[in-house]
Order: structure tokens, then C-alpha cells, then sequence
């Protein structure tokens, strides 16, 4: 198989596909890699590692487009290169197409074979190629609340951990995920009072012995929703349905009744966000301001350290490239029920019944589709 990895294209997106280690167990599997030139030259991966592991490089993402039997990217394609797929390609990347209809129009209209990173599963419940990057933003998400918490940048004024004789900020956390677990890693080690709703039981426990009582715990009701946001300094909002748009859970009228000055830092804005007033922005301007409260919503928060990022999710993505490679697309997924659940779009049909029912697609479901290929 040829495998295609183009540079990305997204605003601030260092990112790249396959690093040149995970171009070399391709090769060594019998395929053909082609890299766009200088695709991870900004994160310290140039041609001449990605020559060496065995990789071809290639002066234009349209020559890898029209060259490669799969593609390899990290955040979803942009309309023109939406447009350059091919049917029968194979698509393996993040989509989160729920709250992207223009992409899924253009997906369904290539008839390429579109799996996506983030509803791939994995036994015992997960999702192994999300998990990475929600560790990054869930890491992320403090520091980058902690900074839109100095007045400089229309915030408060507040140090997150405040010092001998002044009392930490306060950090809401909803969610208890992996987001929320790596934020509230980061806020409690940075000194901040923190607090993580969810409404899993069983979740509140398991972080309640894992932090050994430094941070609190609350069953995640509107009531505690109402008293916990408005009383934050810094809320990070850490919810998840998988492959499903982010539910709305922090109001309008939440955010107007914040203090001035606090900060709200949404994570879940790849999926539409789960704050009535977010919308999304880039690492170039990363926030704006409604009603006093300083808002970030950067939709690819994991960019903004994108080697770290790069290495991580190559971690993870690798075993199932390496899979679908060898055994073509279809014959992968039929033996992986984990790997089918990625597949999004298949030949001009929706496969994901979370993304149909939001934009309004007749479901088909993978395996009737797979068995049509």
C-alpha cells in the first residue's frame, strides 16, 4: 500500500501524521510512505530523518492526494483537501464531524473510506487514539487558564496557586475523564483548590482515592452547576459523548453571573463545545471575552506543543496503521470490531449513528456497508 501523510494545513497545526519512526515500521511492513516536504520540519522532524526511515518526499499535498491508497493526518481535512480525495481511499485521522456538516457533505461527496481517530474503541470501554491528545489538553488546559487568569491578558489577576497568606484560585472541572483527570493532575500540583463534577459514582470515587483528598468531589446536579460555576475562578469544561456533539452544560446565564475577570477554557470545542457561548479559536487568537469572562476555546489545544503531541498519538495510531495497511481497509475492520467502530463515512454513506442523527443522514450501519464493498 501507498500511505500518504500531506502537511497540515489548520492554522498553528505543527503537527504531522507519522513521525519518521513510524514511517520506518511501515517500510519494514512492506509499504511505500510519501511525505510532503517539510511536513514536520517545525517540530524537528526534516526530510532527510523521514528520507532515512525509508520515506519518499513529495513537493505537494495535491501529488500525495492523488498518489497514495491511504492518507494519514492528524486534524480533519479542510475543504480543499476534502475535495482531492478519491472514492475507495482510505481517510485515518480525527474528523469530529457532528459539529462540521460542510466536512461531512464533503466526505459523504468523495466516497472515500473515512475512519477517524476519535471513536476508534478498545476493549473494556475508551477510545486508545483520543486518550493521547486528551491527555495533552487536559495538561494544557491549566496552564493555558492559568495564563488568561494574569490581568495582562483579561483575566483576574490571579495566581493559580496563590501564595502564603492568600487563598489558591478556584478551579472547576466538569468532567472526570481523561481531560478532567489531567487537569485536575496539573491545577492540584500547581497548589489551585480544585473541584471535579461528574455524574459517575463509581468515576468520583476512583479520582477521590487517586488524589488522596486534594481535590474535592461533587455529583455533577444543575443545582451544583448553578453554585460551583459562579463561585470559580477558572472553569475547564471536559465533557465528552463520543463522536456526538458536546452537550451545553455551563449556560449563558452562567457566564454572566461569573465573576469578571475569571476564565473559562473549553476542551471539548472539537466536538461544538459544552459552554452555551463558545465558539472556536486559534492558537493565533486564542480567546475573547464575553460578558467580563475571558474565554479559550482553541479547537487543536494539542497543537500548541505539537511534538509532544506528534510522538504521543503516533504512539498510539501506529498498531492500527500498520493493520489497515496490511490488510486493506475492509478486512481490517471486519477482524477488529474496535477498529470498525472508527469508521465514520464509507462510500457516500454516514456509519456512525451519533453523527447521523445530529446532521440528519440516513445511518447505515458499518458492517452492512463494509459488506457492500
Amino acid at each position: 500500500m501507498i500511505i500518504g501523510v500531506p502537511k497540515e494545513i489548520k492554522n498553528h497545526e505543527y503537527r504531522i501524521g507519522l513521525t519518521p519512526a513510524g514511517v520506518k515500521e511501515l517500510i519494514v511492513n512492506g509499504h511505500d510512505v510519501i511525505v510532503e516536504n517539510n511536513g514536520g520540519a517545525a517540530i524537528g522532524f526534516d526530510n532527510e530523518q523521514y528520507i532515512n526511515a525509508g520515506a519518499k518526499i513529495i513537493d505537494s499535498a495535491a501529488e500525495i492526494f492523488a498518489t497514495a491508497d491511504m492518507i494519514i493526518k492528524v486534524k480533519e481535512p479542510q475543504p480543499n483537501e476534502c475535495k482531492m480525495l478519491r472514492p475507495g481511499q482510505i481517510l485515518f485521522t480525527y474528523l469530529h464531524l457532528a459539529p462540521d456538516p460542510q466536512q461531512t457533505e464533503l466526505l459523504v461527496a468523495s466516497g472515500a473510506t473515512c475512519i477517524a481517530y476519535e471513536t476508534v474503541t478498545q476493549a473494556g470501554g475508551g477510545l486508545p487514539l483520543l486518550a493521547p491528545m486528551s491527555e495533552v489538553a487536559g495538561r494544557m488546559s491549566i496552564q493555558a487558564g492559568a495564563h488568561a487568569l494574569e490581568k495582562a491578558q483579561g483575566g483576574l489577576g490571579a495566581l493559580l496557586g496563590g501564595v502564603p497568606g492568600v487563598a489558591p484560585a478556584k478551579v472547576l472541572i466538569v468532567g472526570g475523564g481523561v481531560v478532567g483527570t489531567q487537569a485536575a493532575r496539573m491545577a492540584v500540583g500547581m497548589g489551585a483548590d480544585v473541584t471535579i463534577l461528574d455524574r459517575s459514582l463509581p468515576r468520583l470515587r476512583q479520582l477521590d482515592t487517586e488524589f488522596n483528598g486534594r481535590l474535592k468531589t461533587v455529583y455533577s446536579t444543575a443545582d451544583a452547576m448553578d453554585q460551583l460555576v459562579v463561585d470559580a475562578d477558572l472553569v475547564i469544561g471536559a465533557v465528552l459523548i463520543p463522536g456526538a456533539a458536546a452537550p451545553k452544560l455551563v449556560t449563558a446565564q452562567h457566564i454572566k453571573m461569573m465573576k469578571k475577570g475569571a476564565v473559562v477554557v473549553d476542551v471539548a470545542i472539537d466536538q461544538g463545545g459544552c459552554f452555551e457561548t463558545s465558539k472556536a479559536t486559534t492558537h493565533q487568537d486564542p480567546t475573547y471575552v464575553v460578558d467580563g469572562v475571558v474565554h479559550y476555546c482553541v479547537a487543536n489545544m494539542p497543537g500548541g506543543v505539537a511534538r509532544t503531541s506528534t510522538l504521543a498519538l503516533t504512539n498510539a495510531t501506529m498498531p492500527f496503521t500498520v493493520t489497515i495497511a496490511n490488510k486493506g481497509a475492509k478486512q481490517a475492520m471486519l477482524d477488529d470490531a474496535h477498529l470498525m467502530a472508527g469508521l465514520n463515512v464509507l462510500g457516500g454513506q454516514i456509519t456512525y449513528k451519533p453523527v447521523a442523527d445530529v446532521l440528519g443522514y440516513e445511518y447505515v450501519a458499518p458492517e452492512q456497508a463494509l459488506a457492500a464493498l
